[in-house]
């Protein structure tokens, strides 16, 4: 594990974000606090820096011994955001809308001390073949994706049987930019 001069608080429930964190050898924990993330007139380039940006300021200030790390993914087709599922359809609708396309993934990171922020973002292009009915119902049926931007993780079966290409960071695409993170947090180090 890396030493740290402060703690630092990991502002989300997202199991990817957690092993991706711990596999950074960074220690953490885990603190969160609910935040409205309506983005209405924002371009979609912008919205996960201005969530992830948001999602910080919703702490009281941490103290001078304290970061906040937060992040936020988006996944835009064309010109629409495709968030996170609400049900099986709309999962469903989503892959379909992604099936032998090249979509991006805009992935911020804010990091937060004191009233001091650094927000980072890290866009990726993922291409999918063209998917078949049954794949998609396969893997929206198995894996649930209603907890992922987009409706799919990389990680999962369908990035393994319907991924053709990738442009950028596999890490960006999970929800966490680890060489962003790694970076932001460098200073930060307590034997540097």
């Amino acid at each position: 594990m890396i030493t740290f001069k402060k703690k630092i608080l990991l502002a989300s429930n997202s199991p990817r974000r957690k092993e991706l964190l711990a596999g950074l050898g960074v220690p953490f924990e885990v603190q969160t606090t609910p935040v409205d993330e309506t983005h209405e007139g924002i371009s979609p380039e912008h919205i996960s820096a201005y969530l992830a940006e948001k999602k910080a300021r919703a702490f009281e200030a941490p103290g001078d011994q304290t970061l906040v790390l937060c992040a936020d993914t988006v996944v835009v087709a064309g010109d629409q955001i495709l968030g996170k599922p609400v049900d099986r359809q709309e999962a469903v609708k989503m892959l379909h809308m992604q099936s032998g396309t090249t979509h991006r993934v805009f992935t911020s990171v804010c990091l937060r001390d004191g009233d001091r922020l650094s927000v980072q973002t890290d866009v990726a292009r993922v291409t999918f073949r063209t998917l078949s009915e049954n794949e998609i119902n396969y893997y929206v049926d198995t894996f649930r994706p209603f907890d992922k931007a987009g409706a799919y993780g990389i990680q999962e079966w369908i990035g393994m049987v319907g991924v053709e290409r990738i442009e950028g960071s596999f890490y960006t695409i999970m929800g966490l930019p680890t060489h962003l993170v790694y970076q932001m947090l460098q200073p930060y180090f307590a034997n540097e």
